[in-house]
C-alpha cells in the first residue's frame, strides 16, 4: 500500500492512475502506516495465546493447558496493562479515520458511498473467511458491519462525532461494566450465596464448566484432528458467533470509529492540530489510563486469576480507563510517525502498508506453527515461549513487507481487496 492515499484504510479511493496531485497534507498522512505496523503486530501479541492455547486462557490463565507460573502470572498482568485492548482500539481509531479518508476521496471523483459499502461488503467475505477457516478471532466482521453503520455519519460535523463517539463509548462501557461486574459478584462473592442468587451462581458454574469444556474439546482437534476437522468444528459449534457478538462488541468498536473520523477530519493525522498540546494530551492520556488500570490488573492478580473475576477485568473494569490510553498512543505515534526514520522504521512503515495482508497472513502462519497435522505446537507452549513466537513473527512481518512493496504496488491481500472493490483487475507490479 504505497499510495498516500490509503495510508489509514489501506485502500485508494480510485484506481486512475491520473488522479489529482497529492497535496502536502495528504503526503503527511505517510506517517500513518507507522500507526498500523505497530498496532498490527500489537494485535498479535494481544492475541498470541488465544493462537496457542485455548480461547478461554486469553483472559483466563487457569485454561492454559501447561502449567502458568509466577513469572507468566506478571506477564498477564503487563499484557493487561500495556497491549490487551489497546493495539485494538488504535486499529479500530485508525479503520474510522480510514472510512472518512476513502469517502473524502470518492465524493472528491463524483462517486458515492455505494463504492465503500462494495468495499465493506468484501471485507465481510474477508472476515467471514477468517473465521471459519484460519481463526474465530477475527475482528474484520465487527468492522465490516460496524464500518456501514459509520458510513450514516461521514457527512457529520466533526464535533458531533467526536461527542456522539465519546459518549456511545462510555455508555458501552457503563454497560460492560454492569453485564461483568454483576456476574462476579454473583460467582466469587458472598452475594451469590443468597438465596435469590443461588440458582444463577449454578447456572453461571456450569456455563464456566462449559466453556472450559469446548476448549479441551477444540484442544484434541487441533492437536490430533485433520484440518477438515477444524473448519467443520467452527461450522457446527460456532456458526453463529460472529453475530451473536455483534452487540455486545458494536458498542466500543463503533463509537471508536466514530472517535477516529472526528479526530481525522480535525487534523490530528495530517498535522493541524498544535503538537505542543498533543504531545501534552497524549502523555495524560497515556499516564492517568495507565495508572487506572493496573489496580485494575492488581486486584485480578491478588483475587487468584478467578474466571469470572478476570473476565470482570477485562470486559468489565477496563474499557474506561482504556479510552485515553488509546487516545494518547494515538497522539503520541502521530507526532513520532511523522519523524520516523532509519532501517527498522521504515521496515514498520511497510508492514503498516500491508497491514491488511500481515493481519490475515499472521493467522496462516499460526496455522502452520501450532496445529497437529503442522508444527503442531498447540497447547504445548507457555506464555514466555508464545511470546518467543510472536518475536519470531514480528521479524517475519518486517523482513518481508518492505521487500514485497519494493517490487510490488500493494501487499497482496490489500491488491485483491482493491480489484474486488472496484471490480476490475488493476496492475499490481512496479
Amino acid at each position: 500500500m504505497d499510495n498516500p492515499q490509503n495510508a489509514v484504510s489501506g485502500e485508494a479511493a480510485t484506481p486512475d492512475q491520473n488522479a489529482a496531485p497529492i497535496t502536502p497534507a495528504a503526503d503527511r498522512l505517510l506517517s500513518l502506516d507507522f500507526i498500523r505496523g505497530i498496532a498490527v503486530m500489537g494485535i498479535l501479541s494481544a492475541n498470541i495465546v488465544a493462537f496457542g492455547q485455548p480461547f478461554a486462557a486469553y483472559m483466563y490463565p487457569d485454561a492454559f493447558t501447561v502449567p502458568h507460573g509466577e513469572a507468566a502470572d506478571w506477564m498477564w498482568v503487563g499484557q493487561f496493562l500495556l497491549i490487551d485492548g489497546k493495539m485494538r482500539g488504535l486499529f479500530t481509531l485508525l479503520f474510522g479515520a480510514g472510512l472518512m479518508l476513502f469517502m473524502q476521496k470518492v465524493w472528491a471523483r463524483g462517486a458515492t458511498r455505494w463504492l465503500q459499502a462494495r468495499r465493506l461488503f468484501w471485507l465481510l467475505i474477508f472476515g467471514l473467511i477468517h473465521f471459519y477457516f484460519l481463526w474465530r478471532g477475527d475482528i474484520l466482521i465487527l468492522y465490516s458491519i460496524s464500518g456501514v453503520a459509520a458510513m450514516a455519519c461521514v457527512r457529520w460535523q466533526a464535533k458531533t462525532q467526536l461527542v456522539v463517539g465519546v459518549l456511545g463509548y462510555l455508555v458501552g462501557a457503563m454497560m460492560f461494566l454492569g453485564a461483568m461486574g454483576f456476574p462476579y459478584l454473583v460467582a466469587e462473592t458472598d452475594l451469590g450465596a443468597k438465596a435469590p442468587y443461588s440458582e444463577m451462581r449454578s447456572d453461571m458454574e456450569l456455563q464456566k464448566n462449559h466453556e472450559l469444556a469446548e476448549g479441551v474439546t477444540e484442544t484434541a482437534i487441533i492437536q490430533g484432528g485433520t484440518y477438515a476437522d477444524f473448519v467443520r468444528h467452527n461450522f457446527v459449534e460456532h456458526g453463529a458467533q460472529p453475530f451473536s457478538q455483534l452487540i455486545l462488541f458494536s458498542f466500543e468498536t463503533l463509537p471508536l470509529m466514530l472517535i477516529g473520523m472526528a479526530l481525522f477530519n480535525m487534523g490530528l493525522f495530517d498535522g493541524r492540530m498544535d503538537p505542543r498540546k498533543v504531545r501534552i494530551w497524549g502523555w495524560i492520556g497515556v499516564i492517568a489510563g495507565s495508572a487506572l488500570t493496573l489496580p485494575i490488573a492488581l486486584w485480578a492478580m491478588r483475587e487468584g486469576f478467578t474466571y469470572w473475576g478476570t473476565l470482570a477485568a477485562f470486559l468489565g473494569l477496563s474499557p474506561l480507563p482504556r479510552l485515553p490510553v488509546v487516545l494518547g498512543l494515538l497522539a503520541l505515534l502521530c507526532l513520532f510517525g511523522a519523524r520516523v526514520s532509519g532501517w527498522l522504521g521504515q521496515r514498520v512503515i511497510a508492514t503498516g502498508r500491508m497491514a491488511f495482508s500481515n493481519y490475515l497472513g499472521t493467522s496462516i502462519v499460526m496455522l502452520l506453527v501450532f496445529h497437529g497435522w503442522a508444527g503442531g505446537l498447540f497447547g504445548r507452549l507457555d506464555r514466555p515461549q508464545l511470546y518467543l513466537v510472536v518475536i519470531a513473527t514480528w521479524a517475519l512481518m518486517l523482513l518481508w513487507s518492505k521487500p514485497w512493496l519494493d517490487r510490488f504496488r500493494y501487499g497482496p491481500l490489500e491488491w485483491l481487496w482493491r480489484c474486488l472493490t472496484y471490480w476490475k483487475l488493476l496492475p499490481i507490479t512496479r
